[in-house]
């Protein structure tokens, strides 16, 4: 009895150490992104002109907004191809208006319903591609805002030599409701900082959708879009195939903004067991190891398990205390990060959040069905997704 007492106070207390540790590290990580990024200088190189490619689907929030920051740049030479699959769509209505309102710019309107492959995005960037009067490429997401430096500074890392392709991070803007905060919090509070203490320990390989800018050289290089248009992570995947020319991914310093909108619970747990599911894909023999990544569950997991003994309560109550404290860190520094005032209003869901995150990731072990834009598809171990009628 005592020998099993000893083993279960040992597990507690490896689970809150693993929680503080883990946690210490992502602030760290966080600190170390956030206190360089004023010193990093955009290179002096020729401008060369550049073509955003912006695929649509959907009045989202704020779209207008989102997309006329775009129309903004400070860049010499740009164009903006707007590609939709479906004449109906409502934002061919907000893709119209900004090119009547910009009529100094060089924007296209692409309406294609051809699919090239199950990934609808993919499908719909294929469609753009021919349109793009530039050799240089942006690829942005819909629901991205910038200002009006961001072009020139992601595009500088192309001039290098040896650069493949140019990513971002980005951080979420959450519209109101309960449902729109927790899904913020899943990418500012858990998702960039996971990317970035990777980042910390050498690992140079993330790539976003949110923003990838490359070459149509090198596109051509490896067999164009149509390699990754049955990817569900089709810009990982993208990354894989740069760096399979001997080209280097670089993360640009530039942090894009998304506003983030969840009208339910239900349809927040489909995104975010999309987004698992992409992770288990991505790291299938260490997706399990997630759950270390889960502070405030596996803190109080620790807890409880270490209570059973008294002579290591003490120890693990503290470290619990370490982890409290750097899990409410990361939530401001997210704040901080966004260049938003710090609010304390969403500190209660915390606890809520990662217990949610973890039931997502659970969930992934036993389904493979995924549900993106209204559709369903099945996703093979491969990453390769069928769609479901």
């Amino acid at each position: 009895m005592f020998v099993l007492h000893l083993v279960s106070v040992y597990i507690g207390l490896t689970c809150v150490v693993v929680s503080a540790c883990y946690g210490l590290l992502s602030v760290l990580a966080l600190l170390a992104w956030q206190i360089p990024r004023s010193q990093r200088a955009t290179p002096t190189f020729a401008l060369e002109g550049v073509t955003i490619l912006k695929p649509l689907c959907g009045a989202e929030p704020g779209l207008y907004e989102d997309l006329r920051s775009f129309c903004l740049q400070d860049y010499p030479t740009f164009q903006i191809v707007f590609g939709l699959r479906d004449q109906a769509d409502p934002a061919l209505g907000v893709a119209e208006r900004l090119k009547s309102e910009f009529r100094n710019l060089s924007i296209d309107i692409v309406v294609d319903s051809r699919l090239h492959g199950s990934n609808a995005k993919v499908s719909n960037l294929i469609n753009m591609l021919p349109y793009a009067h530039h050799d240089m490429l942006a690829m942005v997401d819909s629901d991205a805002s910038v200002g009006p430096d961001y072009l020139e500074t992601v595009i500088a890392p192309l001039a290098h030599e040896g650069v493949g392709l140019v990513t971002c991070l980005y951080r979420s803007f959450p519209t109101p409701g309960i449902w729109s905060h927790l899904g913020a919090m899943y990418v500012n509070d858990w998702y960039m900082p996971a990317v970035l203490l990777a980042w910390l320990f050498g690992h140079r390989n993330y790539v976003s959708g949110q923003t990838i800018c490359i070459r149509q050289e090198t596109l051509r290089a490896f067999g164009g879009l149509s390699t990754v248009a049955n990817h569900l992570a089709d810009d990982y995947r993208l990354g894989e195939l740069v760096r399979s020319l001997g080209l280097r991914i670089v993360l640009s310093p530039y942090v894009v903004t998304a506003e983030y909108h969840e009208a339910s619970l239900s349809a927040m747990i489909r995104h975010e067991v999309r987004w698992m599911r992409t992770l288990r894909v991505l790291r299938s023999r260490s997706f399990w190891g997630l759950f270390l990544t889960f502070s405030l569950p596996l803190a109080a997991l620790g807890l409880m398990i270490a209570a059973t003994e008294r002579s290591g309560l003490l120890l693990a109550q503290g470290l619990f205390v370490v982890s409290v404290a750097c899990r409410l860190a990361l939530h401001l520094l997210a704040q901080h990060s966004r260049n938003v005032p710090l609010v304390f209003q969403d500190l209660w869901l915390l606890p809520i959040r990662d217990l949610l995150i973890a039931c997502a990731w659970f969930q992934t072990f036993f389904a493979s069905r995924i549900t993106w834009r209204g559709q369903h598809y099945d996703v093979g171990p491969d990453g390769l997704m069928r769609r479901l009628s």
